[in-house]
């Protein structure tokens, strides 16, 4: 595989994990519970960690850094304020989005990992692949949680 396509692969993710921590952060901001306002700050802080992880390897293979954000994530987070603003700023909601969010993270990973690429890059991705995939994990365990807590109510 040339650079480039390692590059564009490589600033693909950087715009998925910026995502992800403007998405987190966003997410900590409308929660209500203050154990989940931490974990969503404290996963916000593990996507600037890959961000940084990867910025370091755009360099290694020549690349030049990429400092924003997608449209399509600056959308989704607009969805979120739009529905906390009109809804009643439940957890629930919050975690809703939060799944979709991550959902996309997840699949970027995936569409990445099928590519061919050095192995010392293949095992870089696939640490920060299963980061996500616990995240996603996560984030779905707790919005389930909060269904039920719903439904109890």
């Amino acid at each position: 595989m040339n650079n480039g396509k390692i590059l564009n692969i490589l600033n693909d993710l950087v715009q998925t994990s910026r995502d992800g921590a403007a998405g987190f952060r966003t997410c900590a901001a409308d929660a209500k519970d203050p154990a989940l306002k931490l974990y969503f700050q404290d996963r916000a802080q593990s996507c600037d960690d890959a961000v940084r992880t990867l910025n370091t390897e755009i360099k290694h293979y020549g690349g030049y850094l990429n400092t924003s954000g997608s449209t399509v994530a600056m959308v989704h987070r607009r969805w979120i304020d739009l529905q906390t603003i009109l809804g009643n700023r439940d957890n629930l909601t919050v975690l809703e989005e939060c799944v979709r969010g991550e959902a996309l993270a997840f699949r970027a990973y995936e569409e990445a990992l099928r590519e061919e690429m050095p192995d010392s890059l293949r095992t870089c991705l696939n640490d920060q692949y299963e980061g996500v995939r616990r995240n996603h994990e996560r984030v779905r365990e707790l919005r389930d949680e909060a269904r039920r807590n719903v439904d109890l109510a």
